[in-house]
This record gives C-alpha cells, sequence and structure tokens, in this order.
C-alpha cells in the first residue's frame, strides 16, 4: 500500500469572495457583523472579504453559528499539491511508521 500525502491550503481571495456571498444571501450587511461580533470597526470584516485575512477560529466559528452553515462552507481549500517525492525526509517517517519496517510498500 503506498501512502501519499497531500497538502491542502485555504484559498484566502476565494474564501473572502465566499464569505460576502453568504453574508449577502442571509440579508447581513457589513455593519450587522461588526456588531455581531463586537467590533468597534468593520475592517476586519472587509479584510476578510477582499481575502487579506482569514478569521480566527473562534470568529470563524461563531460565523458559521450565524450563517447557518458549518466551517468547511466558509472556507475554500486550494487544489491539492502532491509534495516533490525529492523533498521526502525518510527520518520523519519513524514519527508516523514507529515500526523498524518504515511505511508500507507498494504491493
Amino acid at each position: 500500500m503506498e501512502v501519499k500525502t497531500y497538502f491542502f491550503s485555504i484559498d484566502m481571495a476565494a474564501t473572502g469572495r465566499n464569505i460576502a456571498r453568504l453574508r449577502a444571501s442571509h440579508g447581513y450587511t457589513v455593519a450587522d457583523l461588526q456588531k455581531f461580533f463586537g467590533f468597534t470597526a468593520p475592517q476586519a470584516i472587509y479584510k476578510w472579504q477582499r481575502g487579506e485575512a482569514l478569521p480566527s477560529t473562534d470568529n470563524l466559528y461563531a460565523l458559521s453559528c450565524l450563517l447557518g452553515v458549518p466551517m468547511n462552507e466558509i472556507l475554500i481549500p486550494t487544489s491539492p499539491n502532491e509534495p516533490d517525492p525529492e523533498s521526502h525526509d525518510p527520518s520523519c517517517d519513524s514519527v508516523f511508521f514507529p515500526t523498524e519496517s518504515g511505511p508500507p510498500s507498494a504491493a
């Protein structure tokens, strides 16, 4: 069995557009979100919508509750990237495969 590791990251620009779309589709204004989060200014929300920043985990959870959607429907992942085999560090195998046989081999 071959073990493949893929790395996902968050597409900040797409996530920002998604936050703006979800906010508007639920009839909320930026000022409404500002009040909901207790922010003194709306800059953080504008930064989220422009993809310049992501909400903290706490704020993401609160936003998902307000919008009635799971957090993973707010965040937009990038495409998975398969790691470069040349960058594999075999010394890390012992962390994931503590037996001396190492990682499972492809059958």
